[in-house]
Parts: C-alpha cells; sequence; structure tokens
C-alpha cells in the first residue's frame, strides 16, 4: 500500500505572516531594551488595516508600534491598543512558573539534514526558491507518494504562469533530496494573479500553525508563537521539545523522535516529560525543564524572533534550539 505525505509552505509576504513577523517584530523591540519584557502580541490585518492588540508590560521606551506594521505591512492604517499583563497572571510567572497550561511536541527525524519530514522541507525551499525571484504573497505544496513527488502547487503573486512553470520544472530536476515520480503540476492553477497580501485577503498572527510546527504529519499541542516573550511555554517550551528530539535523535542514532512536554500555569515542573524514540517511549532525562532552565538554557531572551516568523521555528540553521 503507497504512503502519501502532503505539506504546505506560505511566502513571508501571506497575510498570516507578515501579521507573524509584526508580532515578533513588536516583541524583539521590547526585548532589544528589555530583557525581561512580558510581551503577547496579536495581529489582525487586511484592506488596508493593520489592528495590533495584546499585552505588553515592558521598561523599554518609545517602541514606534506604527512603524514596525509600516516597515512590514506598507501604508496601511495602524489602530494600536495594548494593555499590561494580567497582574493575576504574572504573580504565577514571577515565581517562575508557567504562564499558561498547555502540551508541547517536539519532533526530529533522520530523513532530511533539516531533521524535518522530507515534505516539509521541499514545499519550503520550492517557497524559497520562487521567493528569490517573485518577493510576494504566494504558497507552494508538495506531495509525495513512497518518498517521491508526485504532484506540486506553486501560487504566487506576479508569477506568470509559464515563468513560474520554468522555475518549477528547473528546481525539481535540480533538487536532491527525493525522485520525482509520475508527475502532476498545479502551476497557478486558478490563474495568474497580481492582487495579493493585504490587499486581497485578512492575516492573523498565528494561523499558520502547522506550517510553523513540523507539516501535517507531525500533531502539536500547544498555541502559536510569534508576538510571545519565553516566559509563555507555548513558544519557549516548543523550542526546547525540538532540541531534545534533535539531541535523543543523534545519541541514539534514531529515525524518529518525538517529544512531549505538558505545563500547569503558574507551576514551574513539567507535568509530562516524555520522548518516544523509534516507537518506543521512556521519561526524558537531565534537562532543567522549568520556564526560567528553559529561557537560560536557549539564551531566549534576545531579539531573535522576527525571522523565526517567515519560514517556519525550526529547521534553520543558527538558532540555539536546533
Amino acid at each position: 500500500m503507497s504512503i502519501f505525505r502532503t505539506a504546505e509552505s506560505v511566502s513571508p509576504k501571506h497575510p498570516d505572516k507578515i501579521c507573524d513577523q509584526i508580532s515578533d517584530a513588536i516583541l524583539d523591540a521590547h526585548l532589544a531594551q528589555d530583557p525581561d519584557a512580558r510581551v503577547a502580541i496579536d495581529v489582525a490585518g487586511g484592506h488596508g488595516t493593520v489592528f495590533v492588540t495584546g499585552e505588553v508590560t515592558s521598561l523599554a521606551q518609545n517602541i514606534d508600534v506604527s512603524a514596525i506594521v509600516k516597515r512590514l505591512a506598507g501604508d496601511v492604517e495602524v489602530i494600536e491598543h495594548i494593555a499590561a499583563q494580567s497582574t493575576e497572571i504574572a504573580a504565577g510567572v514571577d515565581i517562575g512558573g508557567a504562564g499558561d497550561q498547555g502540551i508541547m511536541v517536539g519532533y526530529a527525524t533522520s530523513e532530511t539534514p533539516e531533521m524535518l519530514p522530507l515534505e516539509v522541507v521541499l514545499a519550503r525551499q520550492l517557497n524559497q526558491h520562487i521567493y528569490t525571484k517573485w518577493p510576494y504573497d504566494g504558497k507552494t505544496q508538495v506531495t509525495l507518494q513512497d518518498g517521491n513527488i508526485t504532484s506540486v502547487v506553486a501560487s504566487f503573486q506576479h508569477a506568470p504562469k509559464s515563468e513560474l512553470s520554468l522555475l518549477v520544472s528547473t528546481w525539481l530536476n535540480t533538487q536532491k533530496l527525493a525522485k520525482i515520480g509520475e508527475l502532476d503540476l498545479h502551476i497557478n492553477p486558478a490563474g495568474d494573479w497580481n492582487v495579493g497580501g493585504f490587499d486581497a485577503d485578512a492575516g492573523l498572527t498565528g494561523r499558520k500553525l502547522i506550517v510553523d510546527n513540523y507539516g501535517p504529519r507531525v500533531p502539536i499541542g500547544g498555541g502559536a508563537f510569534s508576538g510571545k516573550d519565553p516566559s509563555k511555554v507555548d513558544r519557549s517550551a516548543a523550542y526546547m521539545a525540538r532540541r531534545i528530539a534533535i539531541d535523543y535523535l543523534k545519541k541514539r542514532d534514531a529515525k524518529e523522535v518525538f517529544v512531549h512536554l505538558a505545563y500547569a500555569i503558574g507551576y514551574d515542573q513539567a507535568l509530562e516529560a516524555t520522548v518516544s524514540i523509534d516507537g518506543a517511549q521512556e521519561q526524558v532525562a537531565g534537562y532543567d525543564l522549568s520556564p526560567n532552565g528553559i529561557i537560560t538554557f536557549l539564551d531566549l531572551k534576545r531579539p531573535i524572533y522576527e525571522q523565526t516568523a517567515r519560514y517556519g521555528h525550526f529547521g534553520h540553521s543558527g538558532l540555539s534550539w536546533e
């Protein structure tokens, strides 16, 4: 029986990704001045207007939210409504506890150099390749059958179908990760398009969760990453789970590793810390999994997050959880 696997990637100019980048750019601006800033920023945008909301408790001064938004979204109206972090939530975080409950899943596989699923890597690499020529709104999607590429979808703003088809075909013939099967190409399948981004659609922070994680093959447990400072275990523990998965993959010479970490708000120890190594589960050992321990180990109080909002949070060199 054949095994099919499909994953998609979206460009940095996709409306949801613009919102993710704005959220993380605002976070970075605060962390640059105040590494202990508490930030939870959500952005909704579309059709000429961007709404920025959330909670910030920070010593940072003169953060120009409007300038950040316009750098990433262009000439738009900016509506800003940001409050301080809830004192009741802060009380639990101040003593080193998790900022919320949640279950975070980490993953690593030996099937690609990035230690990500093959279909995820292929969809992302194709998207990045197209984006270098047409840096606009766009999506790619790759389907594998028994590890062979059998279907490719590419829809990109301002990219004429004939030129985009040639670019995709050339890339397919030069990529080295997978063989090409009986191929079905869908290039701008709804027709060539020139209206994209916020002009065509609305966006929202955290709406591309599967793209941000490991693709549809791997379950996710926690919430979105973007706009959240590392006291939020949705982000920091997800990064730690990835780091643990990579460590176990390498030291056990495994093919596939899943890590599950679970937390309760205001409590500083993981309620679950398990690792499944090629299907065999055991307890995670040898790591400080408290929120403060994770932050220190991964050095997360730095303004490093805008870059993570562009092409997924995993599989990129230079990040401490990789």
